[in-house]
């Protein structure tokens, strides 16, 4: 059921005189379960809208419209669908009894998977849910895999249904969907023999399986080691290998690398980044792949127009990961910002020093790292670090930062030289 948040003024909705807070039933006599069945549904030219109003009022609305023309329903947000897993990674297990309500949330939804590219198990999709994603063609998906022998995803996601992951992924290619994958690598768990045998199996399943990325799992202090331990240097370059053992062989087959080692794996492995070129097409930097090569690409290309900050001190916010990156680069922007710049390393002590990015850095560390700013420094800080709220990790508005930093012009930017041009 999707019930309506908005109607866009002189739309058909508005013309239909659809009230904000009613239901939509059905549309051309097949059941709104969703967003998604609400947009799926929507591509009719000739539509029949049933509804119920706030009072309880039922109406049958007939109406045919332009292809591609919006009927100006804004719907509210569906209910997440949660997680049936318990896995032995779950960075949720990783929070702070006093984190915001939001962050406990263990979402599972092949709707976000769909939407914004997250990564789902599918352990809460039977028969309906798998034959529902081939109906409405919903394509590419992001999974999460992890393993594919049966009792080693059973045993890291606590889950029975966790077992069945390759016959799903069979069902979804055989109905024409393609699947992004990924592994989320846990040493003496799933790396080794597991990890070559995933590589294999997903290999072995065809083109449909668009890439495979394998990323170190991240614990914080609160479920380090309980039962997951981190991997160590040796172990993240061993899997680095694997991974470009599988590359070598996609770039000569299909022409593209498929598998890729999250940026992180390098670092924990003390490697350098590889070039551009190891990213083909950078379609997965929201999972670590290449955001820290986009990263430091977009500084030396932008590093020439920046603008000039005379008498003033720049400062640049990050964590225990990007520090060693910013700090080669300091005196190349120093030199182009006429300014002295100050690389601000935040130790993250609301997760814990073993969570260096620094989209995860808390308000709080922040600010106590800031403590020395003086009248008319320029801070930057990370915008990852806040969400659509302008909120940090542990809830810390961005505007209490600023508070507790008077004098001091604070800008958020992805990138360095994107926040100095204030654009």
């Amino acid at each position: 059921m999707v019930r309506i948040a908005e109607v866009e003024d002189g739309s058909i909705a508005d013309e239909l005189h659809l009230e904000i807070g009613s239901r939509i039933v059905r549309i051309n006599g097949e059941p709104v379960r969703d967003g998604i069945d609400f947009t799926f549904l929507l591509s009719d030219d000739m539509v029949e809208l049933e509804t119920v109003s706030p009072s309880g009022e039922a109406k049958v609305h007939e109406f045919e419209r332009e292809p591609g023309t919006s009927i100006g329903i804004i719907p509210e947000p569906d209910a997440i669908r949660e997680c049936a897993n318990e896995c032995v990674f779950c960075f949720i297990d990783g929070n702070p009894k006093d984190a915001r309500q939001t962050l406990w949330l263990r979402d599972d939804d092949f709707r976000l998977s769909f939407t914004y590219g997250s990564y789902v198990t599918l352990t809460n999709l039977g028969p309906k849910g798998l034959a529902r994603l081939v109906e409405q063609r919903i394509s590419p998906l992001y999974v999460s895999v992890h393993a594919t022998e049966p009792e080693v995803r059973e045993r890291l996601l606590v889950n029975r249904r966790a077992g069945l992951i390759m016959d799903q992924l069979r069902e979804l290619i055989a109905g024409g969907l393609e699947v992004h994958t990924q592994i989320v690598l846990c040493p003496e768990w799933n790396d080794g023999s597991h990890l070559s045998r995933t590589i294999e199996d997903l290999w072995g399943l065809g083109e449909a399986i668009r890439s495979l990325t394998v990323v170190p799992v991240g614990l914080t202090r609160y479920n380090l080691g309980r039962p997951v331990r981190l991997l160590r240097p040796d172990e993240a370059g061993l899997a680095i290998a694997r991974v470009d053992e599988a590359r070598q062989r996609a770039i000569g087959e299909r022409g593209s690398g498929w598998c890729y080692s999250a940026d992180e794996m390098y670092l924990i492995a003390e490697r350098p980044l590889p070039d551009a070129s190891y990213y083909d097409d950078g379609a997965l930097h929201e999972n670590g792949v290449g955001a820290v090569r986009t990263f430091l690409e977009a500084f030396d290309h932008g590093i020439a127009d920046v603008p000039r900050f005379e008498g003033r001190r720049i400062r640049l916010v990050t964590g225990a990961s990007m520090a060693p990156f910013l700090r080669e680069r300091a005196q190349r922007l120093q030199s182009a910002v006429a300014a002295p710049v100050d690389v601000v390393e935040v130790r993250n002590e609301y997760f814990g020093e073993t969570v260096t990015v620094a989209g995860l850095l808390g308000g709080e560390d922040i600010l106590a790292s800031l403590a020395d700013c003086r009248d008319g420094d320029l801070v930057v800080i990370p915008a990852e670090a806040l969400n659509a709220d302008d909120r940090f990790i542990d809830d810390l508005p961005r505007a209490e930062l600023a508070s507790g930093l008077p004098g001091v012009e604070i800008r958020s930017g992805y990138e360095v030289i994107e926040a100095l041009r204030g654009s």
